[in-house]
């Protein structure tokens, strides 16, 4: 009869082999890199909701436009336009509204909202745009983002845009849909909820910040208006959180506190072209 059984050696090399792969994978499981939460429980302050909590909007919004489309031609035709506004009134208008850290959203609706948005006159109202500014910017569109990584016009065109400064740092992160779009028509829907005597100045600032991203060549035309639609979900997921409910009270007794003291700007009536027969 055949002996088929291992020679002592051979087994002891095989087992040695085991526990080496196993202490490796074990090594490898250890020093492999945690993925990187960015979201309320990292930065309160810039977010109210944690990921997973907004609707995914790689399967809310259509795939950016196909080269070859209608929708690209408009595209192009809306990136030519905005490079005709940059030297522009306008224009310094679109390259100021690149900025939203830091105080930069306050400062770009405080004319529209009828009062100065700071930290000091205003702290509750600062608190909550601030407060929401990744919701809508980051995780509002952080799936569609990443997964379509869309070319931005500039480096698209290899062209320089109105806010150079910011160049080498775009390159990189996905044109579709707009971050800034985002953050600017949420910010601007929740304001004109607080002040909806101003809603007209408010909601026309928020469109324009916008239209301010095809103006820089940060961004096609279709980008922004899809950033309008994670803006607006954005708002609507808000609602329905505790702690952002909470600080929207706030606000709006603030807001309410600065009308009766005669704070704020009262609201225009803009008048509606009328087309004559």
């Amino acid at each position: 009869m055949k002996d088929f059984s291992m020679p002592l050696a051979a087994l002891r090399c095989v087992v040695v082999a085991a526990i080496i792969a196993l202490c490796s994978t074990g090594a490898a499981a250890q020093t492999a890199p945690a993925k990187k939460i960015k979201d309320h429980r990292t930065n309160p302050e810039l977010f109210f909701l944690q990921e997973g909590d907004l609707p995914n909007s790689y399967f809310l919004l259509p795939a950016p436009p196909d080269g070859g489309s209608i929708a690209f031609l408009y595209d192009q035709a809306r990136y030519n336009w905005g490079k005709t506004m940059r030297n522009t009134e306008r224009g310094d208008t679109a390259s100021a509204d690149a900025n939203v850290e830091g105080d930069g959203v306050p400062r770009a609706f405080s004319e529209a909202f009828g009062v100065e948005i700071d930290s000091i006159n205003t702290p509750e109202i600062y608190t909550l745009i601030v407060g929401m500014r990744e919701d809508a910017g980051d995780l509002g569109t952080r799936e569609a983002k990443n997964y379509y990584m869309r070319q931005r016009p500039f480096a698209f065109y290899d062209e320089m845009t109105c806010n150079p400064a910011q160049q080498k740092e775009l390159s990189t992160n996905g044109s579709y849909p707009s971050g800034h779009t985002s953050i600017g028509w949420a910010t601007a829907l929740v304001l004109s909820e607080i002040n909806p005597s101003r809603q007209d100045e408010i909601l026309k600032r928020g469109f324009e910040m916008g239209q301010s991203r095809v103006i820089c060549g940060y961004h096609f035309q279709s980008d922004v208006d899809a950033g309008r639609i994670t803006g607006a979900v954005t708002v609507a997921r808000l609602h329905a959180d505790p702690a952002f409910q909470k600080q929207l009270s706030k606000a709006k007794k603030e807001f309410t506190r600065l009308n009766k003291a005669g704070k704020v700007a009262p609201g225009k009536t803009l008048p509606t072209p009328v087309t004559v027969e």
